[in-house]
């Protein structure tokens, strides 16, 4: 099963991703971006957007920095108290993550205006994405020290299969919860040309939570026109 799941479907789901984006962006470009619900409802969605972004653009650079340089990490690691900082900082920020992903999910699913617009993607995405932060945590509670067995064995294997020679072996042993968290982000990959992950694969991705204000124009029949400013 672990040859499966993490030496074959590393590569069916990257080939569904890159050819699911060129296919998308070249047959309908217009709906790369995330299609924006804040005229639908703004409250929930400032206190669930901001927390859920930064949490989970921060683990996300947290995790290319232990692909990259490895041994960097484990260098730095090897002074306990700088270990602990790393270790509660990541712990904080998927916890910040996880609060922000649970406010936009009570939004999507209870306040009816969004509701309307919700497709099935949406909620497959939810559903890809609570499991990833919440197996995360799990990894971080149940098994501790994780930024070092992290750079000992899934930075292995992800090497493995970006040289084209995916090696399980280096996953194999890992407890249950590690590899769902693990083959749950392949999925999470495959997914990104079909739904509104898309907006996910951008240069600067804290750029989106600092973008300036748009203005939006309303006419109104018989009235004055006005200007409403409100995010993009």
């Amino acid at each position: 099963m672990d040859k499966v799941l993490f030496g074959v479907m590393p590569y069916i789901l990257l080939m569904t991703a890159i050819v699911g984006a060129i296919w998308r962006f070249k047959s309908n470009k217009y709906t790369w971006s995330s299609q924006s619900s804040q005229f639908l409802e703004n409250k929930t969605l400032f206190f669930g957007s901001f927390p859920w972004h930064y949490g989970i653009i921060t683990i996300l650079l947290g995790h290319l920095l232990g692909l990259f340089i490895p041994k960097s990490i484990v260098l730095w690691n090897s002074v306990p108290l700088r270990l602990y900082v790393l270790e509660l900082t990541a712990l904080a920020l998927g916890f910040l993550a996880l609060f922000g992903l649970l406010a936009l999910t009570y939004r999507r699913l209870t306040n009816s205006r969004v509701k309307a617009v919700t497709s099935g993607w949406d909620v497959l995405v939810l559903i890809i994405l609570l499991i990833q932060v919440v197996t995360g945590l799990g990894n971080a509670i149940l098994y501790r020290w994780g930024s070092n067995w992290y750079v000992a064995t899934a930075v292995p294997w992800m090497w493995s299969v970006l040289k084209l020679q995916a090696n399980p072996d280096y996953v194999a042993n890992l407890p249950l919860i590690t590899k769902t968290h693990i083959f749950n982000a392949l999925l999470f990959i495959g997914l990104i040309p079909f739904s509104r992950l898309a907006h996910f694969v951008v240069l600067n991705p804290y750029k989106y939570l600092v973008r300036p204000y748009q203005v939006v124009r309303w006419y109104r029949k018989g009235g004055p026109t006005a200007n409403i400013v409100s995010y993009k």
